[in-house]
This record gives C-alpha cells, structure tokens and sequence, in this order.
C-alpha cells in the first residue's frame, strides 16, 4: 500500500507550503519575524505534517473512488487495491486515520496559538482535495480542480502561521502559480491514459480535446505559471536575486518538460511527471526561504 500512496509525490506541494508559512511568518513590511523561532519551528513541523496527512488522504481517497477503473486500465491494473493485493477495508481504514489525524493538527494550531481558522477550514479543505476523484467524471476541468486543491497548500500554511498576511497579493499570486504549473502537468500526465479515459467516459483534456490541443492547453498553463511567478518576484520586496534565478530555471525545466513530451511522448514519465516537476517546486521553496532569511 505504501508504493501505492506514494509519499514522495508530497515534493510538488510541500515546499510551496515551507515557503508559504516563512512569507507568513516575516511579513514583507517590517522583515522582522513576528513569532518567536521556537514557537515558529513548531508551526512549520505542523504544516509538514498536516501536508503529508491531507495529501496521503487525497491520495487515498483517488484510488478508492478509481479502483474499478484502474482494475481495466493496463497501466494501473497491478496497484495493490485494483488488483485485489490489498483489501478495500485497509485503504478505507487509513484514510479515515489520515483525514482524523490531519483534522487533530489543525485543532493543534488552535490549542497551540490560539489560532482557530486551521481547524474552521480542515474539513472544507478536507473535502475539496479529495473530490478530485469525482470531479473527472463531470469535467476537462478536473485538471485545474487538482492544481487547485495543490495551491490550497499555500493560503493554508500562510493561515496557520499569520493570517493577516492574506490581506497582500503575494501568496495569492504564489497560489495561482501553483495551481497553473500543477493543471499543466497534470494534463501531460492523463496523456497516458487517453483511450481509458474515452472507453470510461472520464473528462480528461486530452481525451476530450485530443492530445494536441490538450498539449496547447498545457503550454498556456505553464507560461501563466512563468509570468505568476515573476509577478511573486515583483510584488514582494523581501524575494531578491537567488529567487529570481529560480524563477529563470523554472522556465528552462518547464520548456524542458515540453521538449521532452514532444520527443518523446509519454515513454519517459518519469523524467517529465516527476523529477523535472520535483526540482522546480524543491528549487523555488530553497530559494525563496533563502531570500527571506537574507
């Protein structure tokens, strides 16, 4: 069941929200910490495990939601659930535990800092992120549904750590790159599956707009996730030269994804799903930390 949870997929959110929560907590106006470090050390290992718990819910609740699919899918037929290697009781019983110990940490936050907007919005947060499942059945849509439910990690850290600093654009901005940079990856990914998708009746953009203009679609994603970042950059005065290197290196990795896609299809996944999408989320979270800091 662990491989097919597949915790190191938590690198595409979990550095947005390391970042999110020092923005949080070192507000552009005064650069000064807010929270005293111990109390701000506490508050990031929350959000990790917080990120960890939803996403491995998410996760779980996918393959539940999918398990009759995947089992008629060639490439996904030999998971643990759709196979029958695992019972559906067990995949059932830890998300349930994931999304209790999830809801536990948002009350934390309460209890801790006195803070009780976590523990309001866990459930809402809760629901949308694992809704994806659903969602894919109604709509080509369902790939922003999922960019969104990753740039939710952003507002949620930002939230947790200082919600006043909401009021700006700058985690809104990081928030909406996200979620373009999540939806276009998103969409090469479904490429895999485009005949599935068609015989299942599932909404993917490129079974529904064909892989071309499915790959047009993913284009304008990442170049929207590009001039978002850059505006991040703009717009917040404590990100300096070590993060607008980052975000020049983005655009390199992402015209690489596409190069990559339209060499050679989806034979290589590996390389354009997760270890290209791995370095630019892990390159922009070290980056902006480290311009906060200096």
């Amino acid at each position: 069941m662990l491989g097919d949870i597949k915790i190191a997929h938590s690198v595409f959110a979990l550095p947005f929200a390391v970042l999110a929560a020092f923005m949080a907590a070192f507000p552009a106006a005064s650069g000064a910490a807010t929270i005293p470090p111990s109390r701000f050390a506490v508050d990031v290992v929350l959000v990790v495990c917080a990120m960890v718990t939803a996403r491995t819910a998410a996760m779980l609740s996918n393959r539940i939601l999918d398990r009759k699919i995947d089992a008629r899918n060639p490439r996904t037929a030999s998971r643990p659930l759709a196979s029958g290697e695992v019972a559906l009781g067990q995949y059932v019983f830890v998300f349930i535990a994931m999304s209790v110990l999830f809801v536990a940490i948002a009350l934390v936050f309460w209890i801790v800092n006195d803070n009780a907007w976590p523990i309001i919005l866990a459930v809402p947060v809760l629901v949308w992120i694992c809704a994806y499942g659903l969602f894919k059945r109604l709509t080509a849509f369902c790939h922003l549904w999922l960019g969104a439910s990753l740039a939710l990690s952003v507002p949620a850290a930002a939230i947790a750590i200082n919600p006043p600093v909401l009021a700006g654009p700058e985690l809104w901005l990081l928030a909406g790159m996200v979620l373009c940079w999540v939806a276009g990856f998103d969409v090469i990914y479904a490429l895999q599956d485009v005949d599935v998708d068609r015989a299942e009746g599932l909404h993917s953009m490129p079974s529904r707009l064909g892989e071309s203009g499915a790959l047009w679609i993913s284009r304008l994603l990442h170049l929207a996730a590009i001039v978002l970042l850059a505006l991040v950059w703009w717009t917040d005065d404590r990100l300096g030269s070590v993060f607008l290197v980052g975000v020049g290196a983005v655009a390199v990795l992402l015209i690489v994804e596409h190069a990559t896609v339209h060499r050679w299809g989806t034979s290589r996944m590996a390389i354009t799903f997760f270890t290209l999408n791995g370095i630019v989320s892990c390159w922009l979270g070290v980056a902006g930390v480290v311009d906060i800091l200096l």
